[in-house]
């Protein structure tokens, strides 16, 4: 004689009858073994469908969508970290040209430096644009020099055209560059992390980390801006032409590139949509 049990679910919803013998008579009428009866005991049981996706840390999985979004924001903060690093890694931040004529009628000497090093070029005066007064571009072809500066080593300042570099704003925007590709790089990590293991918290750190991170780079620009007019006021023997060059336009978009990116970031971040709160839909019987 057969002595039957009720069975419950997760949930306290009764499933079926189940024989003392390990076979399990389902609401269908159909027998199951044991195997349906361990997997529905211990919530193993496909009824649900699909696996279930990792939570987050607040209980609620990362959907696809929201997984796109996070990789779409990242790859706009990887757009200003690149530019960070052509602009920070190339010496193309100021040309300073003297006139044509300066020293003879045959070639003429230009000069551009950046945040680490400063380079010499002599250009013939032939290849310049008659309708320039000054020497350059430092793009045309002719004798360069490049040296670095000795700013982080003894501590010298560096001299060209009789005029001479203020060290301090030059150290102060190199740190500034410096820490803000520091702080690119704690960035990344975090999104990493969020993506890795679909934990939005980390987005909160990496929003503030870009937005840091783009500020620093603005403000290095204004330093080194401010040591170039220092540069050209310390001596007026030699008058100069001074232009920023291409590195200073990488930088400036670099900084607000990074700046949208951490925005970005944090909107994806608050626990709510931004534009369901402005926005909010009307309902569809009004």
């Amino acid at each position: 004689m057969w002595s039957t049990f009720m069975v419950t679910d997760e949930e306290g919803r009764t499933v079926g009858p189940a024989a003392s013998g390990g076979a399990m008579i389902a609401p269908g009428g159909a027998t199951q073994g044991p195997a349906a009866l361990t997997g529905m005991m211990t919530g193993r049981s496909t009824f649900g469908g699909n696996k279930r996706r990792r939570t987050t840390s607040t209980g609620h999985a990362m959907s696809e969508a929201q997984e796109g979004k996070i990789k779409l924001a990242f790859f706009v903060a990887i757009v200003g970290v690149v530019l960070t690093v052509l602009g920070v890694g190339t010496e193309f931040w100021v040309e300073l040209s003297p006139s044509k004529s300066f020293y003879n009628n045959q070639t003429c000497l230009t000069a551009h430096y950046g945040l680490w090093k400063g380079c010499t070029k002599s250009l013939w005066v032939s290849e310049i644009d008659p309708n320039r007064e000054s020497c350059g571009p430092a793009e045309l072809p002719g004798a360069s020099n490049c040296t670095y500066f000795k700013f982080f080593t003894t501590g010298e300042n560096a001299v060209l055209f009789q005029k001479t570099t203020r060290k301090n704003l030059n150290v102060a925007a190199a740190m500034l560059a410096l820490f803000s590709l520091f702080l690119m790089v704690m960035g990344a990590i975090c999104i990493t992390m969020a993506l890795s293991k679909e934990i939005l918290f980390f987005l909160k750190p990496a929003s503030v980390c870009f937005i840091m991170s783009g500020v620093l780079v603005l403000l290095s620009l204004i330093v080194f801006h401010q040591s170039v007019l220092a540069f050209l006021a310390s001596d007026h023997t030699v008058p100069l032409q001074h232009n920023l060059s291409w590195s200073v336009s990488c930088v400036g978009c670099a900084g607000a590139v990074l700046i949208v990116g951490g925005i970005l970031f944090l909107l994806l971040a608050l626990p709510y949509s931004p534009w369901q709160r402005c926005l909010p839909q009307k309902n569809s019987s009004s």
